[in-house]
């Protein structure tokens, strides 16, 4: 079987971007933007290693197994490969990741032009259209690259260049102001660290399923052309990715000599309505509504696919139309309720994927023993778990004086070095068969 063409795997490309680029993506490069100010293009930079570089590893880590992130789990153990991946994809999916974009769509699309007295009521019925349409375009899984790479993610594109060319002649760019305090230290520093805090290496690992099993519905059964097809795949996203966050984080850096925002939501909404007026908050609105269907179709797809696996009797469509009746149940309890519950879990779990995702790499050249991947999960997850239960306001104070002995813990990367020690404990332990 010949590779795919080049035109093909362009579209695929195009696809896994419009996968990625959710939500979180849209505000996070904003506000980078007006906070790093002079120093942004260096701040950006650091964004960009993280932002875009974990969710690229993240899917070449899947492409490289030729399968769901379980296989890479089960060198730790069957049983935790199992509870820690089911609890990823429940986490990105229906419990957090679906019904915060659905919500973020509506409060950015929709709200902007509803009265706040029937914000319960417009949310209902706004959510039963959006999961409506998720379903209907997840039930075909070969029909992604069509519908999404070939359709949607140009309308998309398109949306994001006018946005950010009609600034261009539209007198709103002024040029950017002072960086805040921390930016002006250490703008590349801070642009890693907000890259990192995007969380998209958790999509990566479910949208890495996606991608691969596209893939082979093209005929592609060799691993080596599933992995060079999905790598370069991987990498049009990533530029793709770079090119939009560097255009939408310029936006940001322009606004903040007139005024100063709260979050990136407020930025693009100033952007568009100066640009365009009303007709700017129309087009910010199809841009994030375009921006949160075709992630929330990505999830949607990849849960399926998980799921089936996980439980071969029940059928994709049973497993999709599941998945979004709870999206639509969790997304109705509103934004706020949505964020608060998640991030404890997603600050736990995401060092461990990374750290999982970055071994699995690692094991192509270099052998990784299984006691490795003990050591190292069990080190990372004994600062993660407690940076999660921090967030939901329980401190141990006798683990909070060792945990701050780590360097950069209080940024939230003491777990690299817990996992380091891991690995060097886990080296002594006496070799076991790969399981």
């Amino acid at each position: 079987m010949q590779p795919l063409r080049k035109r093909e795997t362009f579209f695929i490309g195009l696809m896994l971007f419009a996968l990625f680029f959710g939500a979180g993506n849209l505000i996070f490069p904003p506000f980078l933007g007006q906070v790093s100010g002079t120093n942004y293009w260096i701040a950006i930079i650091g964004f960009i290693i993280t932002g875009v570089g974990l969710p690229v590893l993240g899917v070449i880590t899947i492409a490289l197994k030729g399968s769901s992130f379980e296989s890479v789990a089960k060198n730790v153990h069957p049983a935790f490969a199992l509870i820690f991946t089911l609890i990823l994809y429940l986490s990105i999916g229906p419990f957090f990741g679906i019904p915060r974009a659905m919500n973020v769509s509506f409060e950015m699309g929709a709200m902007p032009f509803i009265s706040d007295d029937f914000h319960a009521v417009t949310l209902f019925i706004y959510s039963i259209i959006f999961f409506a349409i998720v379903y209907l375009l997840s039930l075909r899984p070969s029909q992604l690259v069509k519908r999404i790479g070939n359709v949607i993610t140009p309308a998309l594109l398109a949306a994001i260049v006018l946005l950010v060319c009609g600034s261009l002649w539209s007198g709103f760019a002024t040029g950017g102001q002072a960086p805040l305090e921390e930016y002006a230290a250490s703008p590349l520093t801070n642009g890693i660290l907000e890259g990192y805090l995007t969380m998209d290496a958790i999509a990566a690992l479910a949208f890495g399923l996606v991608i691969v099993s596209a893939v082979k519905e093209r005929g592609i059964d060799n691993q080596r052309d599933i992995f060079r097809t999905t790598s370069y795949a991987g990498v049009i996203a990533g530029v793709g990715l770079a090119v939009v966050y560097t255009a939408i984080g310029w936006l940001g850096m322009q606004s903040a000599p007139t005024q100063m925002f709260e979050n990136g939501s407020q930025i693009l909404t100033f952007a568009a309505n100066s640009i365009f007026g009303v007709t700017g908050t129309w087009l910010l609105g199809l841009i994030v509504t375009l921006a949160c269907l075709t992630t929330c179709i990505g999830l949607v797809t990849a849960c399926g696919q998980y799921f089936q696996h996980v439980f071969p009797g029940v059928s994709y469509r049973t497993l999709c139309f599941v998945t979004t009746l709870i999206s639509f149940a969790v997304a109705n309890t509103g934004l706020n309720t949505i964020i608060s519950v998640s991030v404890p879990v997603l600050v736990a779990i995401y060092p461990i994927a990374i750290v999982l995702v970055v071994l699995a790499l690692f094991d192509v050249k270099i052998p990784v023993r299984d006691s490795h991947y003990k050591g190292a999960v069990l080190g990372t997850a004994a600062i993660s778990v407690y940076d999660g239960l921090r967030e939901l306001g329980i401190e141990i104070s006798a683990l909070q004086s060792l945990f701050q002995a780590f360097p950069l813990y209080e940024l939230g990367l003491g777990w690299i070095w817990s996992a380091v020690i891991g690995i060097i404990i886990g080296h002594f332990f006496k070799k076991h068969k790969r399981l």
